[in-house]
């Protein structure tokens, strides 16, 4: 068990030299400041993971399709059957609108920096607007709807805008009830965390 463990761990060691062994080779020569975002006008992801919310985790699921990396839509659905989590609601679908302000800006004035990782991670941060269908235990599906303001910061793993990401997003979510009248129940108003491994594809649909 030990020689297993010894063999994994120099593996995993040997991985993250070779990646930075190869970040570091890239960098002493020209260095695209896009890292692959515009070698086609639209990104889909795709990814699942988790949310944390205040009674439990739910399993989530997650598209999203973006136009040069600034604007977008997404979708997502939670689950709580799925782990056997107590969390509620059981069920919850959002989508919305997606809005990621530095990229462009920050390509265009030329004040990207030479690190990939860096670059791609801080131009990620994005703000979400959607709508909300909740499902509370023993009702039926969307019998609660509501507004999801949310905001992100993803991580890529690769030193490349296609690819496997790590993605963070925390949200605030409001039911119509919380919205129309102020007065909250236990569930009309949550923040939830939520963590996805996703993989980006940049691609040309020669969208003008």
């Amino acid at each position: 068990m030990r020689s297993v463990y010894d063999r994994t761990r120099r593996a995993g060691v040997a991985l993250a030299f070779a990646v930075w062994a190869a970040d570091a080779r890239a960098s002493d020569g020209p260095v695209d400041p896009s890292y692959g975002r515009i070698d086609g006008d639209v990104d889909v992801v795709g990814g699942v993971g988790g949310v944390v919310a205040p009674r439990g985790l739910r399993a989530l699921g997650e598209l999203r399709l973006r136009y040069l990396e600034s604007v977008g839509v997404y979708a997502s659905f939670e689950d709580a059957g799925v782990l056997g989590s107590a969390s509620e609601p059981r069920t919850v679908f959002v989508a919305g609108l997606e809005l990621r302000p530095l990229f462009l800006y920050r390509w265009l004035r030329g004040h990207e920096t030479r690190s990939a990782w860096f670059d791609l991670a801080l131009d990620s941060i994005g703000l979400d607007l959607g709508a909300m269908f909740e499902q509370p235990a023993g009702s039926g599906f969307a019998s609660r709807r509501g507004l999801e303001v949310g905001l992100g910061l993803e991580l890529p793993l690769l030193a490349r805008a296609s690819g496997p990401w790590l993605e963070f997003r925390g949200a605030f979510r409001w039911s119509d009830a919380a919205l129309g009248s102020g007065v909250e129940g236990a569930d009309d108003m949550q923040a939830v965390l939520a963590v996805t491994l996703a993989w980006h594809q940049i691609f040309s649909a020669h969208l003008e």
